[in-house]
C-alpha cells in the first residue's frame, strides 16, 4: 500500500493505493524480510497529511512489522534465514555522532524513519540494516508483536522520562495504542502506583477502567488528587493545557507524540503561566526511539508478559483502518495481516 501524495483524511478517505513493486533486494549488512504483520499508528497521519512529510514519494509506509528473514545480504551476520524479526521507527542513524556515541540515536541529526524516509512494512517484503532489526520472542503472535514496536517502545521511553516512582500518580491523556501498554507496564513496574486517565471517548474510559485505571474522565475534568507526572498520547493541544492544570508542584508532563495537530493550535492562547506552569512544573517532548528502547521494551513485555489488545485489518484494508485512527475509533492497536 502505497502513499504517492500528501493529502487531508477529512477530503480523502483512500489515501494509499494498492500496486505491485519489484521485491526489494538485501544489500551489503541489510537483511530481507517477508512481512507477517504491522502496527498502523498515528504516524502514518501525519505523514499523510503533511506534518512530518516523507522526503520523496511515493512510499510504503509502517514502521512496525514483524516477519521471518527471507534473504540476507553480504556481511550480515546478526540473523539467519528463518529467524522472526522486528522493525521498528527507528530506520538508521549516523553511528558516529555525539548522540549515537551516547546512545541516544533517536536525536541523531541523520536519524531516518522506517516507512517514511525508507519504505516500511504495509508490503509484503521489506529490506532493512540488521542493525536495527530485533529478534521477536515466539511468545507473541505476530499481530500481538507488532504493537510492541513503536506503541509499546514509545511508551517505555516515555515512562522512563516521566520520572514515576512507585506510589506516586500517574495520568495519561487519550487512551489508544501506545497509553493501553503503558498501563499495562506500569501494573507491574509501578504497582502501588495510581493510574487516572483522561479520554474524549467513553468507551476508552471503560476499558481503561478494565485495566486496572483508578480514574477517568473526559479531557478538561480535574482529578481528585494532583498527579506526579502525565504522559500525553494525543495529537491535539487541548489536552496539554488541561493537564498542566492536574499536576502537582513539581510534576513533569511528558508530550508522546512525533506531531500535533493544528486544529485546536488556538488553544495555546489558554496557556496561563501562574495557573499552568508556575511551581517548577514541566513539558519534556518524546523525540523517536533508540535501538535499546525497542529491545529492552521487547524482552520486558516478554518478561512480565504485556499483550496488547489488537484489531486485526487485512493489508487492503489499511485505508478503513487509517480513517477510523484519525475519527477517534480505537480499542487498543490497529494491525495488518500482511499473509
Amino acid at each position: 500500500m502505497v502513499l504517492d501524495k500528501i493529502c487531508s483524511l477529512h477530503d480523502c478517505k483512500t489515501p494509499l493505493s494498492f500496486m505491485d513493486l519489484p521485491e526489494p533486494v538485501p544489500g551489503p549488512g541489510d537483511i530481507l524480510i517477508k512481512v507477517n504483520a504491522c502496527g498502523v499508528c498515528h504516524t502514518e497521519l501525519d505523514e499523510i497529511e503533511g506534518r512530518t512529510p516523507p522526503p520523496n514519494l511515493p512510499v510504503v509506509p509502517g514502521h512496525q512489522a514483524v516477519g521471518r528473514v527471507l534473504a540476507v545480504g553480504k556481511d550480515s551476520q546478526k540473523f539467519s534465514v528463518g529467524d522472526r524479526v522486528g522493525v521498528a521507527w527507528i530506520f538508521s542513524a549516523c553511528g558516529k555522532c555525539k548522540f549515537c556515541a551516547s546512545g541516544l540515536e533517536n536525536l541523531c541529526p541523520e536519524f531516518k524513519a522506517t516507512g517514511r524516509d525508507a519504505n516500511g512494512g504495509y508490503a509484503e517484503y521489506m529490506t532493512v540494516n540488521e542493525k536495527f532489526v530485533y529478534s521477536i520472542p515466539e511468545i507473541f503472535s505476530d499481530a500481538q508483536a507488532a504493537p510492541l514496536l513503536c506503541a509499546g517502545a514509545i511508551g517505555y521511553r516515555s515512562l522512563k522520562l516521566a520520572g514515576l516512582k512507585n506510589g506516586g500518580n500517574l495520568g495519561l491523556t487519550g487512551f489508544g495504542a501506545s497509553a493501553h501498554l503503558v498501563l499495562k507496564m506500569v501494573r507491574h513496574l509501578y504497582p502501588e502506583t495510581n493510574v487516572f486517565v483522561f479520554a474524549r471517548n467513553e468507551k476508552e474510559r471503560s476499558f481503561a477502567k478494565s485495566l486496572g485505571a483508578v480514574w477517568t474522565g473526559d479531557t478538561d475534568e480535574q482529578v481528585p488528587e494532583l498527579l506526579d507526572c502525565i504522559i500525553d498520547t494525543t495529537p491535539a493541544w487541548k489536552p496539554v493545557v488541561e493537564a498542566l492544570k492536574n499536576l502537582h508542584n513539581g510534576g513533569r508532563l511528558v508530550i508522546n507524540a512525533i506531531r500535533k495537530e493544528n486544529t485546536d493550535k488556538n488553544y495555546l492562547l489558554h496557556l496561563d503561566y501562574p495557573a499552568h506552569l508556575w511551581m517548577e512544573k514541566e513539558i519534556k517532548s518524546v523525540a523517536n526511539v533508540t535501538s535499546a528502547d525497542v529491545s529492552e521494551f521487547i524482552r520486558l513485555a516478554a518478561k512480565i508478559n504485556i499483550r496488547p489488545e489488537v484489531q486485526e485489518y487485512s493489508l487492503t484494508e489499511v485505508n478503513q483502518a487509517l480513517v477510523e485512527l484519525k475519527s477517534g475509533i480505537i480499542r487498543g492497536a490497529k494491525v495488518l495481516k500482511i499473509n
